[in-house]
């Protein structure tokens, strides 16, 4: 009996101990989520399958162009994926022929080549504040990103990570970092 009662009390703490590991790892680390939308192609689909690198923030700064995951203010249980264009301080401007500014020079950047068809809020400068970030969809004609007002800038508190792996499809499985 005493051994019964042994293994049976081994079982339920390795099964807490393991529980309590993804509770922790869900929480802190990495998360699974699911794109739905156009709004990243071509470098994210529909239904890409991705982990979430909930960690890395904590250590260090958003950079820009990292694929970042944030809640939508309006919407519960929904969470958008978008690009980091702007950073802290910086001032964004799109003009009438989708060139994007950054602190009036235009912006370089290997993302999102389609010409922008409408600035939203962007048209007239934004200055972003020492916590916020500007951020757009690659597929910029067809993203609803910090040009929307129901979007607007991004605070770093508010962002719930970035982008680390792809893990579905198979066949695309990838690291997304240097994306």
């Amino acid at each position: 009996m005493n051994k019964i009662l042994k293994e049976i009390l081994s079982t339920s703490v390795y099964l807490l101990v393991v529980l309590l590991i993804t509770y922790l790892i869900v929480n802190f680390v990495g998360q699974r989520t699911e794109v739905v939308g156009s709004s990243m192609e071509s470098t994210l689909s529909d239904g890409d399958n991705l982990i979430v690198d909930k960690i890395t923030y904590r250590f260090k700064e958003p950079e820009r162009y990292d694929i970042i995951v944030f809640p939508f203010q309006y919407a519960k249980n929904t969470y958008y994926i978008k690009r980091i264009i702007g950073m802290p301080g910086e001032t964004i401007r799109i003009d009438s022929d989708g060139i994007i500014y950054i602190n009036d020079k235009e912006l370089t950047e290997f993302y999102g080549k389609e010409v922008i068809d409408d600035p939203g809020i962007a048209r007239n400068e934004i200055t972003l504040g020492k916590d916020e970030y500007f951020v757009m969809g690659d597929n910029r004609n067809n993203s609803t990103d910090s040009r929307d007002p129901s979007v607007g800038n991004i605070r770093k508190k508010d962002i719930l990570g970035r982008a680390w792996l792809r893990i579905w499809p198979l066949y695309e499985f990838e690291l997304l970092t240097d994306n």
